[in-house]
């Protein structure tokens, strides 16, 4: 027990989470830093004193410890907004438990999550988004990028494939499944479908699903009802604000499962709830969702609903990798040149054949993106009386995987025939790994997906192999 009494106060004191106690007479017994961070109380103004002494804008019905004390039974997740001691506006995310001693309910523990710049900037967003809706283009004077099939760049085949059926999806009122790794061009198609289409004169509205917690993203999504949740107020969600047109739900697999049932249901029903409220509000979207991960392996980790999946995957679009388009790589190359050429004003007519033969070799993990970013910078690095993008350009670890790419294909060349099969065996796994590890810029994870097998496999092995 004293070793607990140590223990405990200093592991809470380190979380990130704020943690709030109070006793069975509504007294705070534990308050920590993170909480004290979060509502902008210190510790000594509230230790002993009555949860509603310090939160005048709380009652016994939209305090979620007092809900739990009167009840016993956990309150999961919860978003929550509400004024602290000082008058300012504050938003969390609580999970708040019942604690029992054998049978008896001695107090609560809450545990809460800062999320009120998020909730602050999400809103702000759901208002632009809205007022842009409402006027015109000329009259707020604003025109953002719209991208069309005429921006995407590439004729390899298995990469006119995919848009061959994207373009088949822009006339359709049908779900879209997207799938590409990231930086392949996922909402480049996404926008291509829908400027390209027949909703193209109604909204096109985007929502990164990994970007917000669940419960902020229901409502932002949905919408709010005032006085649905304590905070809340009358607003519509982006299904509201994409009424006609096209809501695009990025990286799908990062949103929570909960929510992705409330989703299927909207999908299979036509209309909206908004959080806390009991209308039903029809909307007509048409839904493209993207996903950086195979949806099979999105399924078989729970980070897709098998159900949801069926739903969305009407029309599917796989865009292939950099990699498996490499013929497409001079076009790319010719296009961004072009592009950085305007915007930093140069005059850099091509890369050299180093170069070239570089560029044909690497794996290119970040795909499209990557490329980008890479002509950006060396044209960056270029003087502005040079006309050719040089090895001198370009950053160091691309640089680094030609010679490494190098010495892994000389040590498979030079493996002695007189060895055993075992060290025959280990030399090329291990010249294996390090070349898996180079394409994925030694991202631990990364590679053990590449090379389909466990974290901790690859971990042993590079352990094993003293790789790094």
């Amino acid at each position: 027990m004293k070793i607990e009494s140590l223990i405990l106060p200093n592991i809470l004191q380190y979380l990130d989470e704020g943690i709030h106690v109070i006793d069975k007479e509504g007294k705070t017994i534990i308050y920590n830093e993170a909480m004290e961070q979060l509502e902008g109380i210190e510790r000594k103004n509230i230790i002993g004193k009555q949860l509603l002494e310090i939160f005048p804008s709380l009652d016994e019905e939209s305090s979620t410890l007092f809900t739990v004390m009167k009840t016993g039974r956990a309150i999961i997740n919860r978003g929550q907004t509400y004024l602290n001691y000082k008058g300012e506006k504050i938003s969390s995310v609580n999970t708040t438990i019942p604690i029992f001693y054998k049978e008896d309910l001695i107090g609560a523990v809450e545990i809460g999550r800062d999320v009120t710049k998020i909730k602050k900037l999400s809103e702000e967003l759901l208002e632009l988004r809205s007022e842009l809706n409402n006027k015109s283009v000329d009259k707020v004077n604003v025109k953002s990028k719209q991208y069309t099939f005429d921006n995407i760049i590439g004729k390899t085949d298995n990469f006119k494939k995919a848009i061959n059926i994207a373009k088949k999806a822009s006339n359709s009122s049908s779900s879209v499944l997207i799938y590409g790794e990231t930086g392949t061009g996922k909402e480049l198609f996404a926008q291509s479908i829908h400027y390209s289409g027949s909703r193209k004169k109604y909204p096109f509205v985007a929502q990164n699903c990994a970007a917000l917690p669940e419960q902020l993203l229901e409502g932002i999504l949905f919408g709010t009802v005032k006085g649905g949740f304590t905070g809340a107020i009358d607003r519509p969600g982006l299904f509201e604000q994409a009424n006609g047109g096209t809501l695009l739900l990025d990286e799908i697999n990062s949103m929570g499962m909960t929510l992705q049932s409330k989703l299927l249901r909207v999908l299979q029903e036509g209309y909206i709830r908004r959080v806390g409220g009991l209308k039903d509000i029809p909307v007509d979207v048409k839904i493209i969702a993207t996903t950086n991960e195979s949806p099979k392996e999105a399924i078989e980790n729970g980070r897709l609903r098998k159900d949801l999946y069926y739903r969305l995957n009407v029309i599917y679009v796989n865009i292939p990798t950099l990699r498996e388009r490499i013929g497409d790589l001079n076009l790319l190359v010719e296009a961004f040149i072009r592009k950085y050429n305007r915007r930093l004003d140069k005059d850099v007519w091509m890369i050299s054949r180093d170069v070239k033969q570089l560029f044909n070799n690497y794996n290119w993990p970040g795909n499209v993106r990557e490329l980008e970013n890479m002509i950006e910078g060396a044209m960056n690095f270029i003087a502005t009386d040079e006309h050719v993008l040089q090895l001198e350009h370009f950053p160091d670890y691309i640089k680094d995987f030609n010679s490494v790419n190098k010495e892994i294909q000389k040590d498979i060349m030079n493996i002695n025939k007189g060895e055993s099969l075992n060290d025959t065996l280990s030399m090329i796994e291990k010249s294996i790994i390090k070349d898996e590890l180079i394409k994925w810029n030694y991202n631990i994870s990364a590679t053990a997906r590449g090379l389909n097998i466990k974290r901790q496999t690859l971990q042993h092995k590079l352990k094993k192999y003293e790789i790094i």
